[in-house]
């Protein structure tokens, strides 16, 4: 089985003026921000589990250039439509700090649009030989919860696992009730075939330890605590058996002798 990762990161005005030190998006060379700092923990250790080591990274909630009168709620934060991929979590890093400088955080906090991205690619490898994450990192303000929470139930039954990372200091009450652990999602009448989604605010870690570090291995271990249980459950709901593994054409007969 082989595991795509996608990041999805929150561009929207809440989030505070990126120039000034009180935004959650200020880049500050000395001290990375919680945005930062969470794509590197969770970003590690998900690159571990990742085929080919490349990231789609998406944006919502921001005006782009050239004229800065259109919002998006799905864009490529490397700015390239045609390659949208970041080559491992420093990729990934280097593609944020530019997006911060280029966009214009606008709003407002839509999460079905890459929600439903995602989906898509998970709809068409149902086999079981791939299972999707999707990594979304917001200020938690969401604004479009009905359709937020119908995405997430018609992605229930796919290979998919949700995990959003609250940044800052706001209520994440709507997160909470997207994560499903205490009472079942559900959208018009229907409920979520599986849970998978996992929310985990970066303020609770912080707390816990003012170094960033240590902040962050707590963070990653949190998050992707519901992972295994997620891919097992989809395996069994859809009676998929586990297959022999892939053998690597660099490991051909003659090299193993």
């Amino acid at each position: 089985m082989e595991i795509n990762a996608f990041i999805g990161i929150d561009f929207t005005a809440s989030n505070g003026n990126p120039q000034t030190p009180q935004s959650l998006h200020f880049i500050n060379p000395a001290v990375p921000n919680q945005y930062a700092q969470a794509i590197q923990a969770v970003g590690q250790i998900i690159e571990d589990y990742d085929t080919d080591k490349h990231f789609p990274v998406l944006g919502f909630g921001a005006r782009m250039p050239p004229d800065y009168t259109q919002v998006s709620h799905e864009f490529f934060v490397n700015g390239d439509p045609s390659n949208p991929y970041c080559h491992r979590v420093q990729g990934v890093l280097e593609a944020y700090y530019a997006c911060v400088s280029r966009v214009q955080l606008y709003g407002p906090t839509n999460f079905a649009p890459i929600i439903n991205h995602v989906a898509r690619f998970a709809c068409s490898n149902k086999a079981g030989d791939k299972y999707f994450i999707l990594l979304i990192l917001t200020d938690g303000i969401i604004t479009d919860m009905a359709h937020t929470k119908e995405a997430i139930v018609n992605a229930s039954a796919l290979p998919l696992s949700i995990i959003i990372v609250g940044i800052g200091g706001a209520e994440f009450d709507s997160m909470e009730e997207l994560d499903g652990d205490v009472v079942r999602l559900s959208s018009h009448g229907r409920y979520a075939a599986r849970d998978i989604v996992q929310f985990v605010p970066f303020r609770d870690f912080l707390m816990r330890n003012g170094d960033p570090l240590t902040a962050g291995l707590r963070l990653a271990r949190e998050v992707l605590a519901e992972i295994p249980t997620q891919v097992l459950s989809y395996m069994k709901a859809n009676n998929i058996i586990p297959q022999p593994p892939k053998i690597n054409d660099a490991l051909l007969p003659a090299d193993l002798t």
